[in-house]
């Protein structure tokens, strides 16, 4: 079997090794593919593993070689699965994968928010902290989050360990959610969507891109949020229109947020986010910590290892 990576950088920068992969074929591993470039790197493979590089219902029609797409990620968008379907293609994703390190940057964004701790540690090495005449210094709000409401939109597994967390924190959790009222847990209270954005502290986005949920926040709903709300969004960046959201912090609408996701990625220099007041970005790295890329690699062989058995997992073109 020749197998093709196109796209292994992100997922493994040199710390981690492919040997698994390189155990079931003949595979060839590129850093980076360019679109130029994609057609010729896999004309002959009939395995292509890939994170962001996309196939068309043309690429299928030129790769009559091709059995198998394996999506580095959990999100496979990225690939037209009904035209892969049409042409035998088998396509699998990598799912939940990174569940504890996304609910782990949901905090380290709200925590960031809340307790602006590089902020007062780039004080105090500036000496701001050395020269004020009390034992404690303060210059902005910091926030409690004992009691506060949480609002989780989409409660699939990233959703819930979030809601795990704000458990722990003594946070009301409230959800909205497509699961009954009886198939929730007690401290999780299902709430309709526009209620959610009116009644909590915390907005936490966790729901797929879908016709639905595109454009979800907007200008219209932000208006809805208390002036000292903050929203977080590790899902995807089309989710939220970057130019309300922008708006709505540079005008007092909404406190802060932090977004781990961008609609456009790299973001573009004049990203309205980028310059916005209160808003803290991070560059799609929720789920990059070192423990989920190394579940996602395992991941990865188990899926091409069920294929090449005869009885794939995680197919997501049934």
């Amino acid at each position: 079997m020749k197998i093709v990576v196109l796209d292994g950088y992100a997922g493994n920068p040199g710390d981690l090794s492919w040997e698994g992969a390189e155990a079931l074929g003949e595979c060839t591993i590129y850093d980076r593919t360019a679109p130029t470039e994609k057609l010729e790197r896999v004309k002959d493979a009939e395995i292509v593993l890939t994170n962001k590089v996309p196939f068309c219902a043309e690429d299928f029609e030129k790769l009559p070689n091709l059995k198998y797409i394996g999506v580095l990620a959990t999100g496979y968008n990225i690939i037209d699965t009904e035209a892969a379907k049409a042409h035998g293609v088998v396509v699998t994703n990598i799912p939940a994968y990174s569940t504890n390190s996304v609910a782990q940057m949901v905090f380290a964004h709200l925590l960031n928010i809340t307790n602006s701790v590089q902020h007062y540690t780039d004080e105090a090495r500036a000496g701001v902290w050395s020269r004020n005449p009390d034992f404690s210094y303060q210059d902005t709000q910091l926030m409690e989050l004992h009691r506060k409401k949480i609002g989780i939109v989409g409660l699939g597994n990233i959703g819930k360990a979030v809601a795990r967390i704000a458990i722990g924190f003594g946070m009301e959790v409230f959800a909205y959610t497509s699961k009954s009222h009886f198939q929730l847990p007690p401290e999780i209270h299902k709430m309709e969507l526009d209620e959610l954005f009116r009644e909590c502290d915390i907005i936490s986005l966790h729901c797929p891109l879908t016709p639905a949920t595109n454009n979800l926040v907007n200008a219209e709903r932000l208006k809805t949020m208390k002036p000292t709300a903050i929203l977080i969004n590790t899902s995807r960046g089309p989710v939220v229109n970057e130019q309300d959201l922008a708006d709505a912090l540079n005008n007092g609408t909404i406190y802060a947020a932090g977004v781990d996701v961008l609609s456009e990625e790299p973001a573009k220099a004049d990203n309205p986010l980028l310059t916005a007041r209160n808003c803290y970005i991070t560059p799609h790295i929720a789920w990059a910590t070192k423990d989920a890329r190394i579940r996602l690699m395992q991941m990865t062989i188990d899926n091409l290892q069920a294929f090449l058995n005869g009885q794939p997992i995680n197919v997501v073109n049934k």
